[in-house]
């Protein structure tokens, strides 16, 4: 009599020791470095394990065996699928490196787990040759191998729509775009807002990341789009991705991001030349920023990433989409305590350096630990495309002040 439930097995060899995969498959942020967009964790028997990925798909379960650095199993319920599975990893070294086997067990036969068991065998088979490159190289396949459209993303809400006179509240807002990527040259410009791409609708950054994630670089799409209240349809050519290697110490890190604040501090005094302090306090509009409120949304953001940062570090990074958003309280408070624009200016400067004093201060566990850092240093590294974008916002609010 044929078996009623099948395992499938994987194995998979990662250059880094035992240690450092049983930490990629117990701790929340390594999790969602290699495997899924968002995961919680609690590493002990009985303890819950609920992983989730952009795309909606999501498995909870709760862990049944931990042997560190050698073994983890745990119980697999994942959304639409007919019944619960069960997963054990085990971890064998190998000079100094390890070797991952996993088996998915207790799937059982027949149509109605047909299409669960392709999805299954695809996800780990991929993600287990993505928890090598995290683990050996700290780069994340999902993220390097994802086409970008070259676009800057700004904050839309029904406020924000009303303005523009876009008759929808969701979707992608765009800040700016690249000249030199595929956004730009289909003829995308800043204030269009993303309703579609390749017949995937964009609500939030979740959406439009797993739209991308089905495509490569070169691929031509279709992309739905507001200007004003006019709906529109463009043809844009992904682009790849430069990917730049980031500084392989604490320190050289620090010193790239010193140099790189020291080149964005003076453009951003520079809008801010011959300027009163009542035209960059005075608003656009009831709902809208004013200069002095742009600055202090760069203010926020660095000290947000201060605590990314310490996130990121601790191990227990905060998900992607269970960020407040930009509470305009916190301007209110920063220009209580800093009501000038060189005061301002000044706490900017402020907070830059502490940010170069905590990479500085790095522990060598964390640089070794690629994921993790690779992370850091590429998002940081990425602050002048944010701060480009908000000096027009800047220069904007300006200009409709002096009038």
């Amino acid at each position: 009599m044929a078996a009623k439930t099948q395992t499938l097995n994987f194995k998979q060899a990662v250059n880094a020791p035992p240690a450092e995969v049983y930490r990629a498959f117990t701790n929340s942020t390594l999790l969602r470095e290699w495997l899924c967009h968002a995961a919680q964790v609690d590493p002990r028997k009985r303890g819950r394990i609920h992983l989730w990925w952009n795309s909606g798909y999501y498995a909870t379960g709760e862990f049944t065996a931990l042997v560190p650095n050698k073994k983890i199993a745990f119980t697999w319920l994942g959304r639409g699928e007919p019944g619960a599975t069960s997963v054990q990893v085990s971890i064998a070294e190998k000079r100094g490196a390890s070797v991952v086997t996993l088996a998915h067990a207790a799937i059982r036969r027949g149509k109605a787990w047909a299409k669960a068991i392709e999805e299954i065998g695809d996800g780990w088979q991929n993600s287990l040759v993505n928890l090598q490159s995290v683990l050996e190289t700290g780069w994340d396949l999902r993220f390097t191998k994802r086409p970008m459209l070259g676009i800057n993303v700004g904050v839309f809400d029904a406020g924000v729509a009303a303005k523009l006179g876009v008759p929808v509240s969701k979707g992608i807002l765009l800040d700016g775009v690249s000249e030199e990527m595929g956004a730009h040259a289909a003829g995308l410009k800043k204030d269009d807002v993303l309703a579609s791409l390749g017949g995937k609708k964009l609500t939030n950054w979740p959406s439009l990341t797993g739209a991308l994630a089905s495509h490569i670089a070169g691929d031509e799409v279709k992309v739905q789009f507001y200007r004003g209240g006019e709906k529109k349809t463009l043809t844009v050519k992904l682009s790849a991705r430069p990917i730049a290697e980031p500084p392989a110490t604490a320190a050289e890190l620090a010193e790239a991001v010193r140099k790189m604040y020291a080149g964005i501090d003076p453009q951003v005094a520079a809008v801010f030349e011959d300027v009163s302090e009542a035209d960059a306090s005075r608003k656009p509009g009831p709902d809208e920023w004013s200069a002095k409120d742009v600055l202090c949304h760069l203010i926020v953001d660095v000290r947000d990433t201060h605590v990314w940062m310490s996130d990121l570090l601790g191990g227990q990074e905060r998900w992607s989409d269970d960020w407040p958003g930009n509470l305009t309280l916190r301007h209110v408070g920063i220009l209580a305590a800093f009501p000038t624009v060189p005061a301002l200016l000044d706490e900017l400067k402020r907070h830059e350096a502490e940010t170069v004093g905590m990479l500085a201060a790095l522990p060598p566990e964390f640089v070794a630990r690629k994921g993790s850092y690779v992370k850091m240093a590429y998002s940081l590294l990425q602050a002048p495309e944010h701060v480009s974008g908000h000096l027009d916002q800047i220069r904007d609010a300006i200009a409709s002040a002096r009038k």
